[in-house]
């Protein structure tokens, strides 16, 4: 067997509860990409100020009217839910993909309600570096983790009224990289919780959250699994249960992490909102805030037509959606140009975002040596700049993408 290989599969059997290898293939490498110290200096500078753009605009947008709503592509049902501000923290994690564009860095999405990429930062990239004789740009970015994740739920007891409130953790049981992402919070967090899989909450409409054995759940950890695939959750007797849990949101029965506000960030047409009021340069910016606009984000809108009008190539992706599912780069004449093979999100408003190429950088794989596309996920913790890492893989970031390992040098 290959030495390269050899090296890699002794390293990853090491480290407990990872998932080295997802869907049968290769996932984290054997392999160190070094930036300077300045560099991650930079992104963590970019990243908090695009950040600070991000929360600014959900204050405005928590106030709009439900036609705005409406545009951007939410069902009816969770307009209420929208406009919830449960705790103080608007998203206590959430992730932001930039590309290096220019000297500099692009913000291409915000995954505000349900980012992944968790335990591979805060946890494994240490291990890796310790492992390749390199400083870890995330020394300490673990503990502020679950210090932001303990402090959210302690802010959610306040609101339950509650001395002791029975706080569950929650994720899809069969997926692996979502139970043991949900399983590093809790054991991090170090409160006082149950992992309980989602197949075994059960909801009572205008009661409560239960587990099995009947115990009311006061407060509900869910990493993973998205608001927009919780309000289509039915069970055998087509009973709406994935309304029935906003519901009980809405109602103060229950109280979910991340926080309704997340979801609203969570839709990519935020993005079209935030570009229309820069172009236009509403006041609701400041002047430097703009600046950070023009400099950070790309131009989004709800059509392709001023794509098509200069002639640029843009990207078209669905308001909700993961893991590049449904996403498509098209010409600057409207002709496809690469198509991610799933299409899964094709009934969510669709968002369109100028396209800017992924910076190319050689991978080490168990399959030889590789060029691949570089995506950067720098990770805000309640809105302040956190751990960063590195995904490779093709034109369209995807599931089959691979992580790549990050240190200083």
């Amino acid at each position: 067997m290959d030495r390269h290989i050899m090296n890699r599969r002794r390293f990853y059997s090491q480290i407990d509860s990872f998932w080295a290898d997802l869907y049968g293939e290769e996932y984290a490498l054997y392999d160190m990409h070094l930036l300077e110290r300045k560099e991650v200096e930079k992104i963590r500078l970019i990243s908090e100020r695009v950040g600070h753009i991000f929360f600014k605009a959900w204050r405005l947008l928590k106030e709009v009217p439900d036609r705005t709503f409406r545009e951007m592509g939410f069902p009816e049902e969770v307009f209420s839910f929208l406009r919830l501000e449960t705790i103080e923290q608007a998203s206590v994690i959430s992730r932001l993909d930039l590309i290096p564009y220019n000297n500099s860095y692009k913000c291409i999405e915000i995954n505000a309600d349900t980012p992944t990429f968790i335990k591979e930062l805060f946890s494994t990239n240490a291990e890796v570096c310790a492992e390749f004789h390199v400083e870890n740009p995330n020394a300490g970015m673990e503990e502020a983790l679950g210090k932001a994740v303990r402090t959210a739920i302690q802010a959610a007891a306040k609101t339950s009224g509650k001395a002791s409130p029975t706080v569950a953790f929650t994720a899809h049981d069969d997926n692996i990289e979502d139970k043991e992402t949900i399983l590093y919070l809790l054991e991090i967090s170090e409160t006082i919780g149950t992992y309980i899989p989602l197949h075994m909450l059960q909801i009572e409409r205008g009661k409560g959250l239960f587990d099995v054995a009947g115990n009311q759940i006061d407060i509900l950890y869910r990493q993973t699994f998205p608001i927009e695939n919780l309000i289509l959750d039915e069970d055998e007797e087509e009973n709406k249960i994935g309304i029935w849990l906003l519901e009980l949101v809405e109602e103060g029965k229950l109280s979910i992490i991340n926080p309704p506000s997340a979801f609203l960030l969570q839709n990519k047409a935020v993005q079209a909102v935030i570009w229309s009021l820069h172009e236009e340069q509403h006041a609701f910016f400041t002047e430097e805030e703009h600046q950070w606009i023009e400099n950070y984000f790309l131009p989004t809108y709800l059509e392709p037509d001023p794509f098509i009008e200069r002639n640029t190539a843009y990207v078209k992706k669905p308001a909700f959606g993961r893991e590049g599912d449904t996403v498509e780069i098209y010409k600057g004449s409207g002709k496809l140009s690469t198509a991610d093979p799933q299409q899964s999100y094709t009934d969510f408003l669709p968002v369109y975002q100028q396209y800017v190429e992924h910076p190319k950088a050689p991978i080490k794989t168990e399959k030889g040596k590789q060029e691949a596309n570089l995506l950067v996920g720098s990770f805000l913790l309640d809105g302040k700049p956190s751990a960063i890492g590195l995904r490779a893989g093709g034109t369209i970031t995807n599931n089959l993408s691979y992580y790549l390992p990050v240190g200083i040098g």
